[in-house]
């Protein structure tokens, strides 16, 4: 299992240099370049509101306002909810490549397996907001950073269960192997 990390690693590396472009463009976007109001109301608009009722049910404070459908209006919020999910599931790829690139470096220790690429991914995502509040528009947030980090913890810990369970299985298959 470790040779085929091994074997595979600069393709990680690749994979978490894409996701960091694509992270370095996206913030120096302004919200105007980014938005994607204007797609929802045409596609979503007055008579076509899926998950209405439900949305309509909830709300919660994020950073300094508290966010939901009778404070934003059905589109702005489906939009929130779309901008925060991308936060969460950009980070969860950018630490799950982390994880996997990083992998090898760490074959005793499962605390810096884990805890080396969530760093890396938690500096990486302060690092962005930080580019996003020099782009005009756009404020850094503290709780992107939140939000961007636990979405790597969530990767790479599903990461390093996976390939534990991987090995553990593999060792049952074949228990005289020397590679684990």
């Amino acid at each position: 299992m470790n040779n085929k990390l091994k074997q595979r690693e600069k393709w990680y590396w690749l994979l978490v240099a894409l996701v960091e472009l694509v992270l370095f463009i996206s913030s120096s976007m302004t919200y105007k370049q980014q938005t994607s109001v204007p797609f929802l109301q045409r596609h979503l608009g007055e008579n076509n509101r899926p998950f209405y009722d439900f949305l309509n049910s909830f709300g919660f404070q994020y950073g300094s306002k508290y966010q939901s459908v009778k404070n934003d209006g059905y589109i702005n919020f489906v939009e929130f909810l779309i901008r925060k999910t991308a936060h969460f599931g950009t980070y969860f790829i950018l630490g799950l490549f982390l994880c996997l690139a990083l992998y090898t470096y760490f074959k005793h220790n499962s605390f810096l397996k884990i805890f080396i690429p969530w760093m890396s991914a938690t500096g990486l995502a302060a690092f962005d907001e930080f580019h996003q509040g020099l782009t005009g528009g756009r404020s850094p947030m503290v709780e992107d950073v939140i939000l961007d980090s636990v979405g790597a913890l969530v990767a790479i810990l599903l990461t390093v269960l996976i390939v534990y369970l991987l090995k553990k299985r593999q060792k049952k298959l074949h228990p005289f192997s020397m590679e684990y």
